[in-house]
C-alpha cells in the first residue's frame, strides 16, 4: 500500500514540475494513468514527459494489479494462517 501511495505522489509531483499542471490536475493525470482509464482530457507535452509516462504505465500498473492481487486474495482466503493472534479476541 504504501508503494501505491508513493507512486502516485511521485507521478503527481512529477507531473507538477515538468508539464506545469495543478496539483489536482497531476494527481488526477497520474491516477487515470494507472488505472488504465486513460480518457485523453490531459496529455504529458514535453519530451521528458512522454519518457517518464511511458516507464510510469509499466510500473505503475504492475504496482496496483499486484495491490489489487493481494486484496482479492485476502477476501477470499482469508487472514494468513501465521499472522499472530489479535489481543483483543483472547480468552484467558
Amino acid at each position: 500500500m504504501a508503494v501505491a501511495i508513493l507512486l502516485l505522489l511521485s507521478g503527481t509531483t512529477f507531473y507538477r514540475m515538468v508539464e506545469g499542471w495543478s496539483w489536482l490536475d497531476s494527481l488526477y493525470f497520474s491516477v487515470m494513468l494507472i488505472s488504465t482509464v486513460g480518457l485523453g482530457d490531459l496529455y504529458p507535452v514535453t519530451e521528458f514527459g512522454k519518457i517518464f509516462t511511458v516507464f510510469y504505465i509499466f510500473v505503475g500498473v504492475g504496482v496496483f494489479v499486484a495491490l489489487f492481487a493481494q486484496f482479492a486474495r485476502a477476501l477470499v482466503i482469508g487472514p494468513r494462517k501465521d499472522a499472530p493472534p489479535d489481543p483483543d479476541n483472547l480468552k484467558e
